[in-house]
């Protein structure tokens, strides 16, 4: 299980499943939401995600085009979780974990990211990660499907 939550400690996060993959994103809308070069995500199950606390979220469309909600303590700030927007009372598949709000710095040590996105827009003095998938964009379908 991976436990942990934001700078305050008014929001707490445990994942109690596999983490399906592990990713830097390095559009801009993830510069602007974490206030650094890139993003250091886990893409999770959201069924197996559990979140105590209420976090604020802000919807927006991202770079991808796809309408995202994005979830930050209201309190402190920090940036939690982002999945698509849906309109139903069910959550969507997957939610994209900011791995950093994690405690045990050992999951980030095990999950090396596996595979950058947007990388058009990486800054030029940060290097790719060696062994990570590289795509120029979002993930299509058939390529997340395959990684």
């Amino acid at each position: 299980m991976a436990v942990g939550g934001c700078f305050c400690g008014n929001i707490r996060i445990e994942y109690t499943g596999q983490i399906l993959a592990s990713a830097l994103c390095h559009c801009r809308d993830c510069r602007k939401l974490t206030g650094c070069p890139f993003s250091y995500d886990f893409i999770v199950k959201s069924a197996e995600l559990h979140v105590s606390g209420s976090p604020k979220v802000v919807a927006k469309t991202a770079d991808s085009g796809n309408a995202i909600s994005n979830y930050f303590c209201p309190d402190c700030g920090t940036p939690l979780f982002g999945r698509k927007a849906n309109f139903s009372e069910e959550p969507a598949e997957t939610t994209v974990v900011r791995a950093g709000i994690f405690d045990d710095r050992g999951i980030l040590n095990e999950r090396k990211p596996e595979l950058e996105i947007f990388t058009d827009s990486r800054l030029e003095w940060v290097c790719s990660i060696e062994k990570a998938s590289q795509f120029s964009g979002m993930l299509a379908p058939q390529e997340s499907d395959s990684s």
